[in-house]
C-alpha cells in the first residue's frame, strides 16, 4: 500500500554534489518524520538526517554543514541535498518515514558512490 520510491543516486567525484529524492505514495494521513539513513558495505545502517512535519531538522555530525534535508508536503516527497561529498559518504541511502501513529516505512535504497 504505502510505497517509498527513491531516486537521484549515482557516481560522483569527491567534492561533488547529488540530490536524492524520495516520493511517498499510498499514505492516508500526514507524515510525521521523514528521514534518511545510509548503510556502507559491512557496516550497520546509520542515521543521516531527519525533518519533522513542521520542518525542524536534525543531522548526523558527519554530514552537518554539507547535507541539507527538505520536504515538499504537497508532493509527499523528501529530499537530501548532498554537497562536498567525501568517499566515506559512499553507501546505500534509504528513505524512512514515520507516521504520527509511529508506524514507519522504508524505501528501497539508492546507491551513492563517491570516488575519483
Amino acid at each position: 500500500q504505502v510505497q517509498l520510491v527513491e531516486s537521484g543516486g549515482g557516481l560522483v567525484q569527491p567534492g561533488g554534489s547529488l540530490r536524492l529524492s524520495c516520493a511517498a505514495s499510498g499514505t492516508r494521513s500526514r507524515i510525521n518524520i521523514m528521514a534518511w539513513y545510509r548503510q556502507a558495505p559491512g557496516a550497520e545502517r546509520e542515521f543521516v538526517a531527519l525533518i519533522t512535519s513542521d520542518s525542524s531538522t536534525n543531522y548526523a555530525d558527519s554530514v552537518k554543514g554539507r547535507f541539507t534535508i527538505s520536504r515538499d508536503n504537497a508532493k509527499n516527497t523528501v529530499y537530501l541535498q548532498m554537497n562536498s561529498l567525501k568517499p566515506e559518504d559512499t553507501a546505500v541511502y534509504y528513505c524512512n518515514i514515520k507516521m504520527f501513529t509511529t508506524t514507519q516505512y522504508w524505501g528501497q535504497g539508492t546507491q551513492v558512490t563517491v570516488s575519483s
